[in-house]
């Protein structure tokens, strides 16, 4: 318990830096404001593969049936 309570008091640096500097000219009209990643292809992507994953795992199961 006395080492989870010392690695909590020594991470708590880490929280309390300070983040780089802001590059010159931030803050003006003309920032451009930050855009959304593109998660759509890898959501379908990640979709099609579990969806061949659980097609493999039923057809392994459906074929094992009829052998035995």
């Amino acid at each position: 318990m006395l080492f989870v309570f010392a690695i909590l008091l020594m991470s708590n640096g880490v929280f309390t830096q300070t983040g780089a500097p802001l590059p010159p000219g931030h803050g003006e009209t003309d920032d451009q404001q930050g855009q959304a990643a593109p998660i759509g292809s890898g959501v379908f992507l990640l979709i099609g593969m579990g969806a061949a994953y659980a097609g493999k795992k039923v057809y392994d199961i459906k074929r094992n049936r009829y052998q035995d």
